[in-house]
Protein backbone atom coordinates (compact mmCIF):
# COMPACT_ATOMS: atom_id res chain seq x y z
CA UNK A 1 0.00 0.00 0.00
CA UNK A 2 1.15 3.67 -1.01
CA UNK A 3 1.97 6.32 1.94
CA UNK A 4 0.95 9.12 2.18
CA UNK A 5 3.82 11.07 0.89
CA UNK A 6 3.67 9.32 -2.27
CA UNK A 7 0.17 8.88 -2.98
CA UNK A 8 -2.16 11.32 -5.28
CA UNK A 9 -5.41 11.17 -7.04
CA UNK A 10 -6.82 13.90 -9.53
CA UNK A 11 -9.90 15.25 -10.76
CA UNK A 12 -10.60 17.34 -13.91
CA UNK A 13 -11.82 20.91 -13.37
CA UNK A 14 -13.65 22.81 -15.83
CA UNK A 15 -15.46 25.75 -16.50
CA UNK A 16 -19.48 25.69 -15.56
CA UNK A 17 -20.31 27.77 -18.95
CA UNK A 18 -17.69 25.80 -21.30
CA UNK A 19 -18.66 23.72 -24.15
CA UNK A 20 -16.92 20.61 -21.62
CA UNK A 21 -19.64 21.44 -19.26
CA UNK A 22 -22.61 18.91 -18.83
CA UNK A 23 -24.41 21.35 -16.46
CA UNK A 24 -27.71 23.14 -17.80
CA UNK A 25 -26.63 26.54 -19.73
CA UNK A 26 -29.18 29.40 -19.69
CA UNK A 27 -29.89 31.05 -23.05
CA UNK A 28 -28.64 34.55 -22.07
CA UNK A 29 -25.42 35.21 -22.46
CA UNK A 30 -22.88 35.83 -19.59
CA UNK A 31 -24.03 38.56 -17.60
CA UNK A 32 -20.58 40.05 -16.62
CA UNK A 33 -22.07 42.96 -14.22
CA UNK A 34 -24.00 40.09 -12.64
CA UNK A 35 -20.73 37.88 -11.89
CA UNK A 36 -19.10 40.80 -10.44
CA UNK A 37 -22.04 42.16 -8.18
CA UNK A 38 -21.45 38.33 -6.92
CA UNK A 39 -18.15 38.71 -6.37
CA UNK A 40 -18.68 41.43 -4.14
CA UNK A 41 -21.35 39.80 -2.20
CA UNK A 42 -18.58 36.99 -1.72
CA UNK A 43 -16.11 39.70 -0.66
CA UNK A 44 -18.00 41.62 1.99
CA UNK A 45 -18.63 38.27 3.66
CA UNK A 46 -14.82 37.40 3.68
CA UNK A 47 -14.22 40.66 5.02
CA UNK A 48 -16.92 40.53 7.87
CA UNK A 49 -14.79 37.75 9.03
CA UNK A 50 -11.56 39.72 9.41
CA UNK A 51 -10.45 41.77 12.93
CA UNK A 52 -9.16 44.37 10.15
CA UNK A 53 -12.19 44.91 7.97
CA UNK A 54 -13.46 48.42 7.30
CA UNK A 55 -16.86 46.54 6.89
CA UNK A 56 -17.03 44.21 9.42
CA UNK A 57 -19.79 45.85 10.64
CA UNK A 58 -21.90 45.85 7.14
CA UNK A 59 -22.59 43.02 6.19
CA UNK A 60 -0.61 11.83 0.90
CA UNK A 61 -1.76 9.27 -1.20
CA UNK A 62 -2.41 11.12 -4.31
CA UNK A 63 -5.92 11.53 -6.85
CA UNK A 64 -6.43 13.53 -9.72
CA UNK A 65 -10.23 15.04 -10.56
CA UNK A 66 -10.28 16.91 -13.77
CA UNK A 67 -11.31 20.36 -12.93
CA UNK A 68 -13.36 23.31 -14.68
CA UNK A 69 -13.85 26.34 -14.45
CA UNK A 70 -17.15 28.28 -13.77
CA UNK A 71 -19.09 31.77 -13.53
CA UNK A 72 -20.72 31.77 -10.50
CA UNK A 73 -19.11 33.84 -7.78
CA UNK A 74 -21.06 33.46 -4.68
CA UNK A 75 -18.94 30.47 -3.25
CA UNK A 76 -16.93 29.04 -5.81
CA UNK A 77 -16.59 29.10 -9.16
CA UNK A 78 -14.98 25.74 -10.77
CA UNK A 79 -16.53 21.82 -11.09
CA UNK A 80 -15.32 18.75 -10.23
CA UNK A 81 -17.06 15.28 -10.80
CA UNK A 82 -17.25 12.54 -7.97
CA UNK A 83 -19.23 9.85 -7.04
CA UNK A 84 -21.19 9.16 -3.85
CA UNK A 85 -22.87 6.46 -2.33
CA UNK A 86 -23.18 2.33 -2.90
CA UNK A 87 -24.47 1.93 -6.36
CA UNK A 88 -22.18 5.39 -7.27
CA UNK A 89 -23.99 8.24 -8.31
CA UNK A 90 -21.76 10.66 -10.12
CA UNK A 91 -22.46 14.73 -8.80
CA UNK A 92 -21.19 18.05 -10.01
CA UNK A 93 -19.89 19.68 -7.52
CA UNK A 94 -18.22 23.46 -6.84
CA UNK A 95 -14.70 23.37 -4.99
CA UNK A 96 -14.24 26.53 -2.59
CA UNK A 97 -11.17 26.63 -0.26
CA UNK A 98 -12.68 29.37 1.51
CA UNK A 99 -15.74 26.54 3.01
CA UNK A 100 -15.21 23.84 5.59
CA UNK A 101 -18.43 21.47 4.74
CA UNK A 102 -18.77 19.06 2.07
CA UNK A 103 -22.99 18.69 0.78
CA UNK A 104 -25.10 17.82 -2.06
CA UNK A 105 -28.72 18.12 -2.38
CA UNK A 106 -30.86 15.16 -1.22
CA UNK A 107 -34.02 13.41 -1.49
CA UNK A 108 -36.65 14.26 -0.09
CA UNK A 109 -36.20 18.18 -0.32
CA UNK A 110 -38.67 18.13 2.49
CA UNK A 111 -37.65 22.16 2.02
CA UNK A 112 -36.63 23.20 -1.30
CA UNK A 113 -34.44 22.10 -3.80
CA UNK A 114 -32.89 24.32 -6.77
CA UNK A 115 -32.61 22.81 -10.30
CA UNK A 116 -29.33 20.95 -10.57
CA UNK A 117 -27.96 18.80 -13.98
CA UNK A 118 -27.34 15.29 -12.02
CA UNK A 119 -30.05 13.38 -10.64
CA UNK A 120 -30.54 14.86 -7.02
CA UNK A 121 -29.05 11.87 -4.50
CA UNK A 122 -31.44 9.71 -3.03
CA UNK A 123 -29.80 8.09 0.05
CA UNK A 124 -32.63 5.89 0.44
CA UNK A 125 -31.29 4.26 -2.56
CA UNK A 126 -27.21 3.95 -0.60
CA UNK A 127 -26.40 1.28 1.28
CA UNK A 128 -23.40 2.72 2.78
CA UNK A 129 -25.29 6.08 4.05
CA UNK A 130 -25.51 6.21 7.37
CA UNK A 131 -27.09 9.42 9.96
CA UNK A 132 -24.19 11.03 12.16
CA UNK A 133 -25.76 10.67 15.84
CA UNK A 134 -25.83 13.99 17.85
CA UNK A 135 -23.67 12.45 20.45
CA UNK A 136 -20.92 11.52 17.89
CA UNK A 137 -17.65 13.79 18.11
CA UNK A 138 -18.35 14.56 14.43
CA UNK A 139 -22.02 16.67 15.49
CA UNK A 140 -19.55 18.58 17.62
CA UNK A 141 -16.87 19.07 15.02
CA UNK A 142 -19.78 20.58 12.52
CA UNK A 143 -20.85 22.96 15.46
CA UNK A 144 -17.57 24.44 15.66
CA UNK A 145 -16.60 24.30 12.39
CA UNK A 146 -18.56 27.05 10.43
CA UNK A 147 -21.33 24.39 9.70
CA UNK A 148 -23.45 25.35 12.30
CA UNK A 149 -25.45 21.91 14.06
CA UNK A 150 -28.21 21.48 15.86
CA UNK A 151 -29.94 17.54 16.70
CA UNK A 152 -33.19 16.14 16.30
CA UNK A 153 -32.46 12.23 16.81
CA UNK A 154 -30.00 12.89 14.52
CA UNK A 155 -27.17 15.72 13.78
CA UNK A 156 -28.34 18.38 11.20
CA UNK A 157 -26.17 21.18 9.65
CA UNK A 158 -27.26 24.89 8.51
CA UNK A 159 -24.70 26.61 6.34
CA UNK A 160 -24.73 30.02 5.09
CA UNK A 161 -22.78 31.58 2.38
CA UNK A 162 -21.87 35.62 1.37
CA UNK A 163 -24.36 35.86 -1.12
CA UNK A 164 -27.32 34.89 1.30
CA UNK A 165 -26.87 30.81 -0.98
CA UNK A 166 -27.66 28.01 1.98
CA UNK A 167 -27.96 24.61 2.56
CA UNK A 168 -29.61 22.83 5.56
CA UNK A 169 -30.37 19.12 5.48
CA UNK A 170 -28.77 15.70 8.04
CA UNK A 171 -25.31 15.33 8.58
CA UNK A 172 -24.12 11.71 6.98
CA UNK A 173 -21.17 9.69 6.38
CA UNK A 174 -21.02 7.81 2.82
CA UNK A 175 -18.76 6.25 0.71
CA UNK A 176 -16.76 9.20 -1.55
CA UNK A 177 -15.34 8.11 -4.75
CA UNK A 178 -12.71 10.56 -6.65
CA UNK A 179 -11.42 7.82 -9.13
CA UNK A 180 -11.82 3.98 -9.27
CA UNK A 181 -9.00 3.27 -7.28
CA UNK A 182 -9.44 6.24 -4.74
CA UNK A 183 -12.22 5.35 -1.98
CA UNK A 184 -13.20 7.55 0.66
CA UNK A 185 -15.06 5.09 3.20
CA UNK A 186 -17.06 6.61 6.18
CA UNK A 187 -16.98 10.61 4.30
CA UNK A 188 -18.50 12.82 6.40
CA UNK A 189 -21.18 15.49 4.43
CA UNK A 190 -24.19 17.09 4.32
CA UNK A 191 -27.38 16.00 2.62
CA UNK A 192 -28.72 18.64 1.62
CA UNK A 193 -32.72 18.83 1.61
CA UNK A 194 -33.38 22.59 1.91
CA UNK A 195 -31.08 24.47 -0.35
CA UNK A 196 -31.30 27.92 -2.21
CA UNK A 197 -28.92 30.49 -3.58
CA UNK A 198 -26.32 30.75 -6.90
CA UNK A 199 -24.94 27.51 -7.04
CA UNK A 200 -26.14 27.44 -10.80
CA UNK A 201 -26.78 23.50 -11.37
CA UNK A 202 -24.43 22.09 -9.79
CA UNK A 203 -25.25 19.37 -7.56
CA UNK A 204 -23.79 21.04 -4.48
CA UNK A 205 -20.17 21.94 -3.11
CA UNK A 206 -16.24 20.56 -1.92
CA UNK A 207 -15.24 22.29 1.16
CA UNK A 208 -11.32 22.52 1.12
CA UNK A 209 -10.70 25.16 3.89
CA UNK A 210 -8.44 23.47 6.87
CA UNK A 211 -10.94 22.89 9.10
CA UNK A 212 -12.06 18.98 10.94
CA UNK A 213 -14.97 18.19 8.80
CA UNK A 214 -13.58 19.56 5.43
CA UNK A 215 -12.01 16.76 2.74
CA UNK A 216 -8.43 18.12 3.75
CA UNK A 217 -8.34 17.30 7.05
CA UNK A 218 -10.84 14.11 6.75
CA UNK A 219 -8.44 12.43 4.06
CA UNK A 220 -5.79 13.45 6.60
CA UNK A 221 -4.14 10.07 6.43
CA UNK A 222 -4.16 8.96 3.14
CA UNK A 223 -3.51 12.80 1.36
CA UNK A 224 -1.41 14.14 4.20
CA UNK A 225 -3.30 17.60 3.64
CA UNK A 226 -1.66 18.34 1.05
CA UNK A 227 -3.76 19.33 -2.37
CA UNK A 228 -3.27 21.26 -5.64
CA UNK A 229 -5.37 22.47 -8.35
CA UNK A 230 -4.90 24.35 -11.76
CA UNK A 231 -7.76 26.55 -13.10
CA UNK A 232 -7.55 26.60 -16.81
CA UNK A 233 -7.11 29.39 -18.94
CA UNK A 234 -10.56 29.79 -20.40
CA UNK A 235 -13.61 28.00 -20.87
CA UNK A 236 -12.29 26.16 -23.23
CA UNK A 237 -9.67 24.25 -21.88
CA UNK A 238 -9.85 21.22 -18.90
CA UNK A 239 -7.89 22.13 -15.65
CA UNK A 240 -7.14 20.02 -12.27
CA UNK A 241 -8.10 18.90 -8.45
CA UNK A 242 -5.10 16.88 -7.19
CA UNK A 243 -5.16 15.52 -3.79
CA UNK A 244 -1.87 14.07 -2.41
CA UNK A 245 1.54 14.03 -3.41
CA UNK A 246 4.19 12.05 -5.68
CA UNK A 247 7.44 12.17 -6.74
CA UNK A 248 6.70 13.31 -10.29
CA UNK A 249 5.61 16.77 -8.76
CA UNK A 250 7.08 19.33 -10.46
CA UNK A 251 10.36 20.73 -9.10
CA UNK A 252 9.92 24.33 -10.32
CA UNK A 253 7.41 24.74 -7.27
CA UNK A 254 7.71 27.99 -5.14
CA UNK A 255 6.75 27.88 -1.79
CA UNK A 256 5.41 30.72 0.84
CA UNK A 257 4.32 30.32 4.15
CA UNK A 258 0.53 29.89 5.08
CA UNK A 259 -1.05 32.37 7.81
CA UNK A 260 -3.30 31.98 10.11
CA UNK A 261 -6.01 35.19 8.92
CA UNK A 262 -7.62 36.49 13.03
CA UNK A 263 -11.65 35.49 12.80
CA UNK A 264 -10.83 34.14 9.21
CA UNK A 265 -9.42 30.84 9.87
CA UNK A 266 -11.22 28.74 7.76
CA UNK A 267 -9.67 30.66 4.95
CA UNK A 268 -5.78 30.72 3.59
CA UNK A 269 -3.51 33.24 4.75
CA UNK A 270 -0.90 34.45 2.43
CA UNK A 271 1.75 37.21 3.10
CA UNK A 272 2.02 39.60 -0.07
CA UNK A 273 4.78 41.98 -0.02
CA UNK A 274 4.97 43.74 -3.29
CA UNK A 275 4.32 44.29 -6.68
CA UNK A 276 6.30 44.87 -9.80
CA UNK A 277 5.19 46.03 -13.29
CA UNK A 278 7.49 45.57 -16.02
CA UNK A 279 10.12 44.22 -13.77
CA UNK A 280 9.93 47.91 -11.79
CA UNK A 281 8.81 47.97 -7.81
CA UNK A 282 6.19 49.72 -7.55
CA UNK A 283 6.25 52.60 -4.97
CA UNK A 284 4.14 51.16 -2.41
CA UNK A 285 5.25 52.06 0.96
CA UNK A 286 5.96 48.52 3.13
CA UNK A 287 3.18 49.07 5.74
CA UNK A 288 0.41 49.13 3.10
CA UNK A 289 0.76 45.33 2.74
CA UNK A 290 2.05 44.21 6.58
CA UNK A 291 -0.44 46.01 8.04
CA UNK A 292 -2.97 44.01 6.86
CA UNK A 293 -3.90 40.62 6.26
CA UNK A 294 -3.99 38.62 2.98
CA UNK A 295 -5.84 35.37 1.87
CA UNK A 296 -5.51 33.03 -1.30
CA UNK A 297 -9.06 31.93 -2.49
CA UNK A 298 -10.48 30.24 -5.43
CA UNK A 299 -14.30 31.27 -4.99
CA UNK A 300 -13.49 34.91 -5.27
CA UNK A 301 -12.79 35.89 -8.87
CA UNK A 302 -10.57 39.19 -8.73
CA UNK A 303 -7.83 40.10 -6.67
CA UNK A 304 -8.67 42.96 -3.81
CA UNK A 305 -5.81 45.04 -3.16
CA UNK A 306 -4.91 47.76 -0.43
CA UNK A 307 -6.32 50.91 -2.36
CA UNK A 308 -2.37 52.72 -1.86
CA UNK A 309 -1.39 49.46 -3.76
CA UNK A 310 -4.03 49.58 -6.17
CA UNK A 311 -3.80 53.45 -7.17
CA UNK A 312 -0.13 52.60 -8.39
CA UNK A 313 -0.67 49.71 -9.94
CA UNK A 314 -3.35 51.46 -12.46
CA UNK A 315 -0.87 54.54 -12.45
CA UNK A 316 1.77 52.11 -13.74
CA UNK A 317 -0.60 50.20 -15.89
CA UNK A 318 -2.06 53.30 -17.89
CA UNK A 319 1.30 55.25 -18.44
CA UNK A 320 2.46 51.53 -20.00
CA UNK A 321 -1.05 51.27 -22.45
CA UNK A 322 -1.41 55.00 -23.17
CA UNK A 323 -1.06 54.67 -26.54
CA UNK A 324 -4.42 52.00 -26.50
CA UNK A 325 -7.79 53.39 -26.80
CA UNK A 326 -9.92 53.38 -23.53
CA UNK A 327 -13.35 52.47 -22.71
CA UNK A 328 -16.05 53.44 -20.26
CA UNK A 329 -15.09 51.80 -16.58
CA UNK A 330 -17.93 49.62 -15.88
CA UNK A 331 -18.86 47.79 -12.33
CA UNK A 332 -15.69 47.31 -9.99
CA UNK A 333 -13.58 48.01 -12.60
CA UNK A 334 -11.94 51.55 -13.98
CA UNK A 335 -9.56 51.22 -16.56
CA UNK A 336 -10.64 49.85 -19.28
CA UNK A 337 -9.61 49.82 -22.89
CA UNK A 338 -10.96 49.11 -26.29
CA UNK A 339 -9.51 46.37 -28.29
CA UNK A 340 -11.67 45.71 -30.92
CA UNK A 341 -9.83 47.27 -33.50
CA UNK A 342 -6.28 45.97 -32.64
CA UNK A 343 -4.59 43.35 -34.71
CA UNK A 344 -2.17 42.46 -31.61
CA UNK A 345 -1.88 43.97 -28.01
CA UNK A 346 0.94 44.52 -25.90
CA UNK A 347 0.79 44.73 -21.91
CA UNK A 348 3.07 45.32 -19.21
CA UNK A 349 3.78 42.19 -17.21
CA UNK A 350 3.19 42.11 -13.53
CA UNK A 351 4.64 40.50 -10.84
CA UNK A 352 3.24 39.44 -7.21
CA UNK A 353 5.82 39.07 -4.35
CA UNK A 354 5.32 36.71 -1.57
CA UNK A 355 6.80 35.84 1.42
CA UNK A 356 10.38 34.05 1.22
CA UNK A 357 11.36 35.70 -1.91
CA UNK A 358 8.30 34.16 -4.12
CA UNK A 359 7.93 35.50 -7.17
CA UNK A 360 5.28 34.78 -9.00
CA UNK A 361 5.05 36.47 -13.03
CA UNK A 362 1.16 36.78 -13.82
CA UNK A 363 0.44 34.93 -17.10
CA UNK A 364 -1.61 37.57 -18.94
CA UNK A 365 -4.81 36.00 -19.35
CA UNK A 366 -4.23 37.09 -15.19
CA UNK A 367 -4.25 40.85 -16.06
CA UNK A 368 -6.55 41.83 -17.89
CA UNK A 369 -10.58 40.56 -17.10
CA UNK A 370 -12.67 40.52 -21.06
CA UNK A 371 -16.46 41.15 -21.30
CA UNK A 372 -15.25 41.73 -24.95
CA UNK A 373 -12.68 42.95 -27.03
CA UNK A 374 -14.22 46.31 -27.38
CA UNK A 375 -14.39 45.96 -22.96
CA UNK A 376 -10.97 44.99 -21.56
CA UNK A 377 -10.61 46.16 -18.30
CA UNK A 378 -7.74 45.64 -15.12
CA UNK A 379 -8.66 42.78 -13.20
CA UNK A 380 -8.28 44.13 -9.68
CA UNK A 381 -9.94 45.82 -7.69
CA UNK A 382 -9.65 48.75 -4.24
CA UNK A 383 -10.36 47.41 -1.00
CA UNK A 384 -12.15 50.51 1.08
CA UNK A 385 -9.35 51.32 3.21
CA UNK A 386 -5.78 49.92 3.65
CA UNK A 387 -6.42 47.33 6.44
CA UNK A 388 -9.29 45.45 4.81
CA UNK A 389 -8.38 42.02 4.05
CA UNK A 390 -6.73 41.43 1.03
CA UNK A 391 -7.84 38.73 -1.58
CA UNK A 392 -5.75 36.91 -3.93
CA UNK A 393 -8.25 35.53 -6.65
CA UNK A 394 -8.85 32.85 -9.15
CA UNK A 395 -8.20 35.41 -12.19
CA UNK A 396 -4.38 35.60 -11.12
CA UNK A 397 -4.33 31.97 -10.03
CA UNK A 398 -5.62 30.48 -13.33
CA UNK A 399 -2.69 28.53 -15.33
CA UNK A 400 -0.65 27.99 -11.83
CA UNK A 401 -0.23 24.73 -10.54
CA UNK A 402 -1.72 25.89 -7.15
CA UNK A 403 0.13 23.85 -4.32
CA UNK A 404 -1.47 23.50 -0.68
CA UNK A 405 0.88 22.14 1.86
CA UNK A 406 -1.45 22.54 4.48
CA UNK A 407 0.54 19.98 7.21
CA UNK A 408 3.77 21.78 6.20
CA UNK A 409 1.90 25.66 6.65
CA UNK A 410 3.25 26.62 2.99
CA UNK A 411 1.83 27.56 -0.38
CA UNK A 412 3.56 26.77 -3.47
CA UNK A 413 3.28 28.46 -7.22
CA UNK A 414 4.54 26.85 -10.43
CA UNK A 415 3.88 27.72 -13.93
CA UNK A 416 2.25 26.55 -16.56
CA UNK A 417 0.20 23.95 -14.06
CA UNK A 418 -2.70 22.96 -16.48
CA UNK A 419 -0.25 21.69 -19.58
Amino acid sequence: MLSASNRKSTLEVIHKHGPCSQLVHDQNPLNHTKILLQDESRVKWIQSKSFNSSDSLKSLAVASLPAKSGITIGTGNYLVNVGLGTPKKNLTLIFDTGSPLTWTQCQPCVGSCYNQSDPIFNPSQSSSYSNVSCASTACSQLSSGHGGSRCNGTCQYSIRYGDNSSSTGFFATEKLTISPTEVIDNFKFGCGENNQGLFGTAAGLIGLSDNNISIVEQTAATYGKYFSYCLPSSTSFTGHLAFGKDSTAPSSVSFTPLSTVPQSSQFYGISIVGIRVEGKPLSIPSTVFSNGSAIIDSGTVITRLPPTAYSALRTTVRKAMANYTTAPAVSLFDTCYDFSKESTVVIPSITFSFAEGVNIDLDPIGIFYVEDASHVCLAFAANGADSDLVIYGNTQQRTFEVVYDVAGRKLGFSPNGCS
